[in-house]
């Protein structure tokens, strides 16, 4: 039997850059095959999946926007027919838009940043409870949301929209940890807080860690790889009796 092909899988959407990347190469290096999803950045994915393929891991890049239930669903039949197993869902997609005031916010921006940030993590849930839960014969699994610290502060003057669609995703998180939590399935939260990653140039403000730095406890921004070996351990056996939890990685603020 090919072990390659054993290997346990992994999702990670949004996997082309930032915190998604790191996760894709670190949980190839623990023995992972990966699936990513992207939006636009093909070139950025490939190179992704070309270091999971590097470590000696099976890894695809899906072209796939979290907030559109029909590619969804064709992603899932794409793993199905390809890995026949999901193990581990990372519903880390997520978007921001230009810091704002509430006052300044167009209604076409808040759907889009609540449909991608807190719709589509429910959508990729909902396909991969039909593969993981017991009820459906399956294997069980592990589902990390990637909420963010601005759920608790409210990135007031900046992103208050953004901030309330992570907001429902930490309560999507409460509620279905405790749907499936007799069903094989363990379902978590990480909180990134101020981390060197290329979202802050779509607000507006690409050195925005460099300069809230001093208000974080620790005096610096986190590294991509810092969040990811947080997603990857809650995801391993070592978290075996661990669901329904939130875990900061923000340096202590």
């Amino acid at each position: 039997m090919n072990t390659v092909l054993q290997a346990p899988l992994m999702l990670i959407t949004g996997g082309s850059r930032g915190v998604g990347a790191a996760t894709a190469r670190l949980a190839a290096a623990k023995g992972y095959n990966v699936v990513i999803t992207f939006v636009s950045n093909e070139a950025a994915a490939h190179a992704v999946t070309a270091d999971v393929e590097a470590a000696g891991r099976r890894a695809l890049a899906v072209r796939a926007d979290s907030a559109d239930p029909e590619q969804i669903t064709q992603l899932f039949s794409t793993i199905d027919r390809e890995f026949g197993r999901i193990d581990v869902l990372v519903n880390n997609a997520g978007i921001i838009a230009q810091q704002s005031r509430l006052e300044n916010l167009g209604f076409e921006r808040m759907q889009r940043i609540f449909a991608v940030n807190a719709i589509g993590p429910m959508l990729c849930a909902q396909q991969a409870v039909r593969r993981m839960s017991t009820r459906h014969s399956g294997r069980g699994g592990v589902v990390i949301n990637i909420s963010s610290a601005s759920a608790r502060l409210g990135s007031p003057n900046e992103y208050v929209d953004y901030a309330a669609s992570k907001g429902a995703l930490e309560t999507f998180t409460t509620g279905f940890s405790k749907e499936v939590a007799r069903e094989g399935i363990r379902v978590c939260c990480i909180r990134p807080g101020h981390i060197y990653t290329e979202m802050h140039a779509s607000g507006g403000e690409p050195g925005r860690v460099d300069r809230v730095r001093d208000t974080i406890p620790m005096g610096r921004g986190g590294q991509p790889e810092e969040v990811a070996r947080a997603i990857v351990w809650l995801a391993s056996d070592e978290a075996s009796f661990i669901t329904g939890t939130f875990l900061d990685v923000t340096g202590g603020k």
